[in-house]
């Protein structure tokens, strides 16, 4: 989601004099007074799974702070694209708040229609939100404001640009069931091609275990497919590239591949599925089902390989099984060079916003506000990367340190339990903040405990995770590491794409036809040659996919992403420089 950078004429005001000017009462009007009653709140937002009404314990948090109700307008459930946006969009009236990426031109185009508010008049008192202001000025900048509060970033960090963003798991990795690598032996695993035998061995070893003929090293899926085979892209990012459009871009700014490139690193990720689908590993289901279904049955131990601790740990990983011994694991692939987001000082590119039609803004932007408190983030990032949830309910201090209650860790580790009705009543997983909206990164300490937002980075935790016996056996196996982290940083198997906030330019409309019919081209012959029964079947539909792309234009889109991917890794650098020089300023400061 990218936007065409505006030029700045004259000297932009600081967001610290905007912020100072608060309190003179801006453009607030009578329309702006508040009688403190029960309101519903539309929030617009783009990245909910869910529509409609806020229920269970965050609905109950946030009606006693604040007096709110939340109603979820959710473009993923209610489908049809950007077709939701624009409608609104046209009627002038987005909602109360909005959640929206601010690339692609959308954040001035919102500014410009008068769809989002300046929200300076009501910033006296928000502490949180003038925590972040470095982000919200750099939101400006690539929005084209040169004053004004007209959003805050999400996933916004404390901590520096160079530092992985992540907590205890990567993003990415190759993952599989540990108690079954365990039970063939834990052979060698020297490159991504080596995991071919080694899952054939698991994959015999489960199914005479359980008598079960459909269990399976591997099952994919089409949901996520856009500029190429979303999967394929998955074991790229083993090796440190990431995707821009149609280029592979490598962490560290050295490598730039075009995904149709012959043996370039895409071709042999599906060199690796082509092999891993004649060797039989393949769930013959994956070119019919959704990710749902596909979840479903790594819930089920019906899959034995992952490319995502979330998916694979997430959905296998309870309690009981990890007493068992069994789950996932991130494999000892020896070549392995994991792609990690940095930290994100500035935020991503997506913002909250406060919509220009809301009533009682004062309101609405103290609870933007608490979203960004520690307590905002302990409830309302409980959806979007393992934060622990409400203090008293999920957890507590003890001897000046958080530790999980018994509930919390039912519910933390996949368990079902009801809620008692003092926090909202009703199950736990139907209580979770549905804005699916990570204000600040979990991973971050909480200033006021001094540990992490995430449970599972506790000492606490780590002391329990470390004491059962899938991670004893995982950890013994792998040069004593306690977690994930620690095994990749100490064998120099991770690579840091430094935290920038980097937006694309804007599309050009006959770019993004082109992109359109390339993108199809692809997407159907990478899962034509993942499931090609001979190599030279495989060579002749690759052959045929760059002959096609190069007819259809590639040559100009991919001169886009080149560029695009190019000015991305400068972005990396200048915020590298950026915090290197503060923290010059605040060492020689400190003198």
């Amino acid at each position: 989601m990218s936007i065409k950078k505006k030029a700045t004429v004259g000297v932009a005001l600081t967001l610290s004099a905007i912020l100072a000017l608060a309190g003179c009462g801006g453009d607030k009007t009578a329309a702006d007074e508040d009688d403190g009653s029960l309101m519903t709140v539309e929030v617009y937002d783009d990245l909910a799974n869910y529509q409609g009404e806020q229920k269970g314990w965050f609905a109950k948090i946030i009606k006693d702070k604040f007096n709110i109700k939340l109603n979820i307008v959710a473009p993923n459930v209610a489908g049809g694209g950007s077709t939701l946006f624009d409608t609104r969009a046209a009627a002038g009236d987005l909602g109360d708040i909005i959640i929206t990426g601010y690339g692609s031109g959308r954040g001035e185009k919102l500014v410009k229609s008068k769809l989002i508010d300046d929200m300076t008049p009501y910033l006296d008192g928000m502490s949180n939100i003038k925590k972040y202001s470095a982000a919200s000025k750099a939101l400006n900048k690539a929005i084209g404001q040169e004053s004004g509060v007209w959003g805050i970033p999400g996933s916004v960090s404390s901590r520096q640009p160079t530092e992985a963003g992540e907590g205890l798991e990567p993003t990415f990795g190759p993952y599989l069931r540990w108690d079954y690598y365990k039970e063939i032996g834990y052979p060698q695993i020297d490159t991504l091609e080596d995991l071919i035998p080694v899952l054939k061995q698991m994959q015999d070893k489960a199914r005479a275990d359980t008598g079960q003929s459909n269990i399976y090293a591997m099952s994919l899926f089409k949901d996520w497919d856009g500029n190429m085979m979303n999967n394929a892209k998955q074991p790229a990012t083993f090796y440190g590239f990431d995707e821009m459009g149609f280029v592979l871009a490598k962490a560290d700014g050295s490598s730039y591949e075009s995904i149709t490139q012959k043996d370039g690193i895409y071709e042999r990720v599906l060199k690796f599925f082509n092999a891993a689908y004649k060797a039989g590993l393949v769930d013959p289901e994956s070119t019919t089902q959704n990710y749902d279904t596909m979840n479903t049955k790594y819930k089920e131990g019906k899959v034995l390989f992952s490319f995502w601790p979330w998916l694979g740990q997430a959905a296998y990983n309870t309690t009981e099984n990890k007493a068992a011994g069994k789950g996932f694991m991130i494999a000892p692939l020896k070549d392995q060079k994991i792609f990690s987001y940095g930290a994100t000082p500035n935020g991503g590119t997506t913002m909250i916003a406060l919509g220009s039609k809301a009533k009682n803004k004062k309101r609405l932007v103290k609870f933007i506000d608490w979203l960004y408190s520690s307590e905002g983030v302990y409830n309302s990032g409980a959806q979007t990367g393992g934060a622990a949830g409400p203090k008293g309910l999920n957890w507590e201090i003890k001897d000046g340190k958080p530790v999980l209650t018994d509930f919390g860790e039912k519910v933390l580790s996949g368990g079902s339990a009801n809620v008692p009705a003092e926090y909202g009543g009703g199950s736990y997983s139907d209580g979770v903040s549905a804005l699916n909206y990570p204000t600040v990164l979990v991973s971050d300490t909480d200033p006021d405990t001094g540990y992490s937002f995430n449970a599972s980075m506790w000492p606490s935790e780590l002391e329990k995770a470390n004491a059962n016996p899938l991670n004893k056996d995982w950890s013994a196996h792998m040069g004593g590491a306690k977690t994930t982290m620690e095994y990749l940083e100490k064998n120099n198997m991770i690579e840091v794409a430094p935290g920038a906030t980097y937006v694309q330019p804007d599309e050009d409309s006959q770019i993004s036809t082109l992109r359109g019919s390339i993108k199809t081209e692809i997407v159907n012959s990478s899962w034509k040659a993942s499931f090609a029964s001979s190599s030279s079947e495989f060579e002749k539909i690759l052959s045929s996919m760059r002959s096609t792309t190069d007819g259809l234009g590639m040559s100009q889109v991919l001169a886009v992403d080149m560029k695009n991917a190019k000015d991305q890794e400068k972005a990396r650098k200048a915020i590298v420089k950026e915090y290197a020089n503060k923290s010059s300023e605040s060492s020689s400061d400190s003198k």
